[in-house]
């Protein structure tokens, strides 16, 4: 069984028919995306402020929200992180005018799952929105579990569990982790991290580092010094599946 085909390139046509919640209050950036959405073969639905987006994704139960940063009533930062404690891995891709590398952190550590700088390009952000939902839904998906130390991977269900129960992961972090532990022992660059899992052949490397922190919060004993997701200084990330209570070489890997 090969990882290749759960990461390979997405399938437009197995997404058509899925529902993306735009939530944007600029009504020629709204139209502008929901063209091309449409286009794209999805079903749009739109909301003009975060409290009217929150209203819209409980009734629409969309597949994917199409996030603006700087919204009216709630901004988008409150709006993911009310998405993540209502819908955990619901998809969240966030559209910022703000361009500094704290302000795109702050969106990921929120829960986003990707995020697009304005300007942008349409039809980037519908290949962006095409490879979140395939990874978070099960298209040419192949089954059978993996275990790796006390992980279980199980990409059939969309599931990874430790010792034995299901872990909360957005889709982002679920990529990430399944990722890793298809090569475990093997130290990745944030490089090919991004490429690989992203689907981005150029990027902010400190996507690749938000998330590394996110997902040791939720499987590391003690984030600030892991023993599963390890730094291999200089060059990138190494999964180790060891035990939990295991210990490490402090000379060569650490926390970043």
């Amino acid at each position: 069984m090969s990882p290749s085909q759960y990461f390979a390139p997405p399938r437009a046509d197995a997404l058509a028919g899925r529902r993306v919640l735009v939530i944007e209050d600029d009504p020629m950036v709204s139209e502008v995306v929901g063209q091309y959405l449409r286009a794209a073969g999805f079903i749009v639905d739109e909301a003009v402020d975060g409290l009217a987006g929150l209203r819209q994704a409980e009734i629409a139960q969309p597949d994917l929200v199409v996030l603006d940063r700087m919204l009216p009533l709630l901004d988008g930062i409150e709006v993911c992180r009310r998405i993540r404690v209502n819908w955990g891995a619901l998809p969240v891709i966030m559209l910022t005018a703000l361009g500094e590398e704290e302000h795109r952190i702050e969106g990921l550590e929120a829960g986003a799952d990707d995020y697009l700088v304005k300007p942008f390009s349409p039809r980037e952000l519908v290949l962006r929105v095409q490879s979140v939902l395939r990874r978070s839904g099960t298209e040419s998906i192949p089954e059978g579990i993996l275990d790796a130390g006390e992980f279980s991977l199980n990409l059939a269900a969309h599931e990874i569990r430790l010792r034995g129960k299901p872990l909360v992961l957005t889709a982002r972090e679920f990529d990430l982790l399944a990722y890793l532990i298809w090569r475990p022992s093997k130290v990745l660059t944030r490089e090919e991290l991004l490429r690989s899992v992203w689907g981005w052949e150029f990027g902010d490397l400190s996507t690749v580092t938000v998330h590394v922190r996110r997902l040791r919060e939720k499987i590391e004993a003690d984030p600030a010094h892991p023993l599963l997701v390890n730094t291999v200084w200089g060059v990138g990330y190494r999964f180790d599946p060891v035990p939990l209570g295991a210990g490490a070489d402090s000379s060569a890997v650490g926390a970043e």
